[in-house]
């Protein structure tokens, strides 16, 4: 018998009942689960980026229990359920297609003959955004900001990503590429002068300058930063496997090998991958 949601709502229920249930379950709140979220999305990510697609199911079901922890939570101090979770997801996926549901119900549907590709996209994205920015309004106290709801707790690249792109939106951005380069040539030159100058915290300030810059270049060719990152992550990550290997069939250490024949192994690596590439 294959286990449903609702299975899975009565096992954190039992998990959090204060006399049958998990001490270490019993513990956790709010603030404890956030880290162990945001460590299940990586392992997503993780996954999908290895394609491990036989360990997917593991993963996504992690990242659901992290929902349903504090779906838990919202009901045991009486402030929402998983029901109202979907509720409002559902509600809100509804309000933004209405592209898919021009009436707003799941029921209704464009009318016959009129294909996903024969709607304007342009008409889509400003209808999103359009909506977005109605939600945040609803939500804001405060005049709102077109940085509202930009999570804190995203990666900082990702997060650098998102602010940029949400200022862009109203025209605060560069006419194309050839400025954000500029910019990164300035905010390097920025890097130099402080180093010249020995002032290491001014430097370090110049070089969150920088990566905030580079951010922006990634975005201007529509690439996502952190996907970039980690494919060069997992590229130096082979690279410098494939030194190690070498100087292990040579018999040398690591730890005694120089830094020009640590160098002759790299770039043997790149020839490699670059014949590999074209083979």
């Amino acid at each position: 018998m294959r286990h449903g949601i609702d299975d899975l709502l009565t096992l954190m229920q039992v998990l959090r009942d204060r006399e049958q249930g998990c001490p270490w379950d019993l513990q956790q709140d709010w603030d404890s689960i956030v880290p162990h979220t945001l460590e299940e999305a990586y392992e997503v990510a993780d996954a999908i980026d290895r394609r491990a697609f036989d360990e997917l199911p593991g993963e996504l079901g992690d990242l659901l229990f992290q929902v349903v922890y504090y779906a838990q939570f919202g009901a045991e101090e009486q402030r929402f359920d998983f029901a109202d979770i979907v509720d409002t997801l559902t509600a809100k996926m509804l309000r933004r297609h209405p592209h898919v549901f021009p009436e707003g119900t799941l029921a209704s549907r464009r009318p016959p003959g009129v294909s996903a590709q024969e709607v304007q996209t342009q008409q889509v994205n400003s209808r999103w955004e359009s909506l977005k920015a109605e939600e945040r309004a609803e939500r804001a106290v405060e005049k709102p900001s077109v940085l509202d709801d930009v999570p804190r707790t995203l990666p900082a690249l990702s997060r650098a990503a998102k602010l940029s792109k949400r200022a862009a939106r109203v025209g605060f951005d560069w006419p194309d590429a050839r400025g954000v380069v500029a910019k990164i040539r300035e905010e390097l030159a920025e890097v130099e002068e402080a180093l010249a100058a020995g002032d290491k915290q001014h430097a370090q300030e110049e070089v969150g300058d920088l990566l905030f810059a580079v951010t922006n270049l990634a975005r201007t060719l529509n690439a996502d930063p952190e996907q970039c990152l980690r494919a060069t992550n997992t590229k130096f990550e082979r690279r410098f496997r494939f030194v190690e290997r070498e100087l292990s069939a040579a018999q040398r250490p690591l730890t005694e090998a120089s830094l020009d024949e640590m160098e002759v192994h790299w770039q043997a690596a790149k020839a490699e991958e670059k014949q590999s590439t074209h083979s």
